[in-house]
């Protein structure tokens, strides 16, 4: 069973991220093989899945006039793989990959569907293809992957064919992200940051979508009443090259206590050396990286978008997005507890990723879905 999995991009990112956990765990499988298109280029992860054996191919789509070229490539390299399912990730993927391989004459096409409101700093362009997805919803795909209940309910509601949707949330690693041993140095150590300081850690790239703001004016007001707390800021652009991203921050007063860390391949160690995680956003899916911090045995606060309430589980930690003084109390709270109550509340989410989200379930869900689909005559 060969499956083809079309995607943007193989930067690092929630989906993207997901797309190589899913093959990576599908390789004890000898009845599958995963190959993967990227519209644009490899990235670090297309090179990382490159070392790792799987067969990386990109189009090098940089603006819409490279489209009708891409597509017209993207279907000879459909005809010359001869895929048995061409599995399409996000809005674009799911339109230029899906009408390719209908056109070329493969029937077993799976869309993949990773966001919830994209009207919350969604471009114009985007908010058009999932126009057009949700009307080639009802005959292209056999079936809609989406990664968040939420994210469901706001597809259906826009004209995608329920019947269709399955819903198989991200899943996550719980060896990878739990270590043993004091690993509270290096990155400290690496920034001068006193040991007694406690970290709070913010990861994502650089968007509206990820409300920077709200998270950086939360920050500020903390950092007025506490001056043992410092933030981590992890991820694409969110470098000291941003301008408009450090006049957020020097709006606050405190400069000193933000640190820009940029995107980084180690974001499990970045996670086990701070003390609290902070999730943001404006919009989100299935939160990947909420999952990942809570596997790593963080005590979290989030904003309630997307199903990030559902994967957290304790509504006590839990506020209204784009509203930095109730973020900044709920952070403040949470660093008033003790560091045995704040333990306590890291491994309570560790038992709930455990329980619930762990990779090896997700990914016998995947293989599950993709031999249903490879064992039908194109329905489902």
């Amino acid at each position: 069973m060969k499956v083809v999995h079309i995607i943007i991009g193989l930067n690092v990112g929630g989906a993207e991220l997901m797309l190589k956990r899913v093959i990576e765990s599908h390789s004890g499988y000898s009845d599958i093989q995963h190959i993967v298109i990227s519209l644009t280029n490899h990235g670090p992860l297309g090179r990382q899945l490159v070392n790792s054996g799987v067969s990386v191919h990109s189009l090098g789509i940089s603006n819409l006039l490279n489209v009708p070229f891409a597509f017209v490539k993207l279907r000879k390299l459909l005809i010359q793989l001869q895929p048995d399912i061409v599995h399409t990730w996000m809005y674009h993927a799911d339109l230029l990959g899906g009408l390719a391989a209908w056109s070329s004459g493969f029937s077993r096409i799976l869309w993949n569907v990773r966001s919830t409101d994209i009207l919350k700093g969604g471009s114009k362009a985007t908010i058009v293809v999932r126009k057009i997805c949700a009307w080639l919803s009802g005959f292209l795909p056999l079936v809609i992957v989406c990664a968040a209940n939420a994210s469901r309910k706001e597809h259906e509601a826009v004209g995608y064919a329920s019947s269709k949707i399955v819903v198989i949330p991200n899943g996550f690693e719980l060896d990878k992200a739990i270590t043993s041993g004091n690993t509270k140095s290096s990155i400290r150590d690496e920034f001068g940051i006193d040991k007694t300081c406690k970290i709070i850690l913010s990861v994502g790239r650089f968007s509206e979508v990820k409300d920077h703001k709200n998270f950086i004016e939360a920050a500020g007001k903390i950092s007025m009443l506490l001056e043992d707390v410092k933030f981590f800021l992890v991820g694409r652009d969110l470098t000291g090259d941003n301008e408009k991203l450090l006049s957020m921050i020097k709006a606050t007063g405190n400069t000193d206590a933000f640190y820009l860390l940029g995107e980084r391949d180690d974001i499990p160690k970045c996670m086990r050396e701070s003390d609290v995680f902070c999730m943001h956003s404006k919009t989100e899916g299935f939160p990947n990286v909420l999952g990942e911090a809570m596997a790593a045995g963080l005590p979290c606060v989030t904003t309630d978008v997307g199903d990030a309430a559902y994967l957290l589980a304790n509504p006590e930690w839990v506020v209204p997005p784009s509203l930095p003084d109730v973020l900044a109390d709920k952070l403040y709270q949470l660093l008033s507890l003790s560091t045995r109550e704040r333990e306590d509340l890291g491994l309570s989410f560790v038992s709930r990723i455990s329980e619930n989200f762990t990779m090896r379930d997700v990914s016998q869900r995947y293989l599950d879905l993709y031999r249903s689909v490879f064992n039908s005559n194109s329905t489902i």
